[in-house]
């Protein structure tokens, strides 16, 4: 066994979008918006709010940990076994934005949540920018 087989994992996706950070913030904080990229869920922007993101296989349980609007948004992320936060960044880049999303936590032999978090979060991602092309300024 390695030192690094003892830390905690984290995944990363970061990408560039044409919208300005107003714009994606909505899709992180509106529930229909939210709904249409990632889960149905009961979010709202308050620290400490607890919510639920539901899908077929299930749900997960969150908390708000930090919102700062337009700049970023923290909240733990508990599923089957998993308990991780997940931290959206959103930075002014040009007329766009740079959104840098980490979810921390993974432990030792959560590879299947690991590798499932990498593969979700690059094609939620991609939901994500598909919706935001649809949204008015």
């Amino acid at each position: 066994m390695n030192d690094t087989s003892l830390h905690t994992r984290t995944v990363t996706v970061e990408r560039e979008f044409a919208h300005p950070p107003e714009k994606l913030w909505r899709a992180l904080t509106q529930p229909h918006l939210i709904e249409a990229w990632l889960m149905k869920n009961d979010f709202v922007p308050a620290l400490h709010h607890r919510f639920k993101l539901s899908a077929d296989w299930g749900a997960v349980e969150c908390e708000v940990l930090e919102i700062e609007p337009n700049r970023s948004l923290s909240y733990t992320w508990a599923a089957m076994g998993l308990d991780s936060v997940v931290t959206w960044t959103l930075t002014p880049a040009g007329a766009g934005t740079h959104l840098k999303m980490e979810q921390t936590g993974f432990q030792p032999g959560q590879d299947a949540a690991y590798n499932g978090a990498k593969y979700g979060w690059n094609k939620f991602t991609a939901a994500l920018d598909e919706v935001l092309a649809k949204l008015d300024d």
